[in-house]
């Protein structure tokens, strides 16, 4: 079967989002081309360093280009977007690696978002020699979402994940262990079970 690739080039919106309260929430990737969206789950720590990466690979360019590549330094205010994910919400696929490439030619930030595969091996030699050919494998593999953005797409793209991710539990005063609204059991309180 030959890999399915959903490719956005460029995307209409490209978004990180949640569904769930605090400390039950599910991430998600979703990217929206005319009537055509798709999204596919990853943990809130993929968000967090695709987000991190994403900007530092942005403030790079801007840095080699002495300031000339299409890349604003602050997220231009008509495409700032704080609306919700697009529903229904189907899950295409659990997201398990990343990369970000930038196209200096096309001026576009590429992300690549490659499905979660269980891979069966007897020794760690066997496994890194099944990733690698997973890896290489270009028509086979797993399904991948595979979007191109603009600087200013990308730079929207890195603030509201980082939003995103940062609106989850607040952290307790004392201890730095998220809060869940019924109060959780702080270490610094000895097992004391602090309210939010």
């Amino acid at each position: 079967m030959s890999r399915q690739v959903f490719l956005y080039d460029p995307p209409d919106r490209f978004v990180a989002g949640t569904v769930g309260l605090p400390g039950r929430r599910t991430f998600f990737l979703q990217a929206t081309a005319g009537p055509r969206t798709t999204s596919v789950a990853l943990e809130k720590t993929q968000v967090a360093a695709l987000a991190e990466r994403m900007d530092e690979l942005l403030d790079e360019v801007v840095r080699r280009s002495g300031g000339n590549a299409a890349v604003p330094a602050v997220v231009p205010a008509e495409i700032s977007d704080s609306a919700p994910l697009d529903t229904p919400i189907e899950e295409e696929f659990r997201v398990g690696t990343m990369a970000l490439a930038w196209d200096g030619e096309e001026e576009r930030m590429v992300v690549e978002a490659q499905a979660l595969v269980e891979l069966d091996a007897d020794s760690e030699e066997d496994l890194a020699e099944a990733e690698e050919r997973l890896l290489q494998d270009e028509e086979n593999g797993p399904p991948m979402l595979r979007v191109r953005l603009t600087g200013a797409q990308a730079r929207a793209f890195c603030k509201r994940a980082l939003d995103v991710v940062n609106a989850g539990r607040p952290p307790c005063p004392l201890c730095s262990l998220p809060l869940d609204p019924e109060g959780h059991v702080c270490p610094r309180q000895n097992g004391y079970r602090r309210g939010a």
